[in-house]
């Protein structure tokens, strides 16, 4: 019983080890299973650990130190996002001291593994030399790291490195980077991505703004702001969709299930009215509703 306890723990931890979320209330009885499991080198359990401390859950003190050391177990694994949170703390002070060059430090280890909030948190720190020697071409590289990892900030920050900088050429590279990722997605996105380069001073070709992409090409993909769209849409019947509430449904919950806010608000509306042939629900209304409050997360 208890190794089947032991691996249903591991499952979890995986799964939510990297948001760490209170959208699944973890009990007292199931945090004493991951800290055993954490005890036991499993890093998904020893940043859940760190969750659970760093809010207060499941019956366990906030404790900002604890958590701390859970983050720095599952960071010397190699744990990306516990490098990253430790970055944080160590930038902040939480539950260890004050220091800017260590969270330089974890920040460089995460941003090596993808992390592109670690690789936009570290190029501003060489953009204003704190906790690392300012250097405006390691920020370059970190800014241009976290563009390719799909970071917006960071688009904008390398827009406004370049400007500075008068380079010319490399702002146009930038700017034809932006509008050819703006064509795939959403014509709303790609509005307001194209208003935001006007605004940075680039000369824009006129058009882009008629490129419409494919809405059920990029639904299909995984975007989940065209996901929400096209159940919009379907739900209506309108722009060329003929009305379809079981299609409508679907999208609404692959839009919420991929975080989607609107889409969750639409879900728990959908399931307290026991709409398009759903029973009523409360408890998945709850549910939608909370995630929604807290953000998509």
């Amino acid at each position: 019983m208890l190794g089947r306890l032991k691996m249903a723990v591991v499952s979890m931890a995986l799964l939510m080890a990297v948001s760490i979320t209170a959208a699944f209330a973890i009990s007292p009885e199931e945090a004493k299973s991951i800290a055993l499991v954490g005890d036991e080198g499993n890093e998904g359990a020893q940043v859940l650990m760190a969750g659970i401390y760093m809010r207060g859950d499941a019956g366990y003190a906030k404790n900002l130190v604890l958590a701390a050391q859970w983050f720095e177990r599952a960071a010397a694994q190699g744990n990306s996002y516990a490098q990253f949170m430790l970055g944080e703390f160590h930038e902040e002070g939480w539950g260890t001291p004050k220091n800017l060059k260590v969270a330089a430090d974890w920040r460089e280890k995460a941003a090596n593994r993808g992390n592109n909030q670690a690789q936009l948190k570290l190029a501003k720190m060489y953009l204003n030399g704190e906790g690392v020697q300012k250097d405006s071409q390691k920020a370059e590289y970190w800014l241009n790291r976290a563009d390719i990892e799909g970071n917006g900030d960071a688009r904008v920050l390398l827009a406004k490195l370049y400007r500075e900088r008068g380079d010319a050429k490399k702002s146009r590279e930038l700017a034809d980077r932006w509008l050819a990722k703006a064509a795939t997605q959403s014509y709303e996105n790609a509005t307001t991505l194209l208003r935001l380069i006007e605004y940075l001073g680039f000369q824009v070709d006129e058009t882009w703004h008629h490129r419409m992409p494919d809405l059920h090409r990029l639904a299909q993909d995984g975007d989940h702001e065209a996901q929400y769209e096209l159940a919009v849409r379907y739900e209506d019947g309108h722009s060329g969709e003929t009305r379809n509430v079981a299609m409508a449904l679907q999208w609404f919950k692959r839009a919420a299930e991929g975080g989607n806010v609107m889409a969750m608000r639409k879900l728990s509306g959908i399931y307290e009215q026991g709409l398009y042939g759903e029973p009523v629900n409360p408890l998945a209304a709850r549910y939608w509703l909370e995630r929604a409050g807290s953000g998509g997360k």
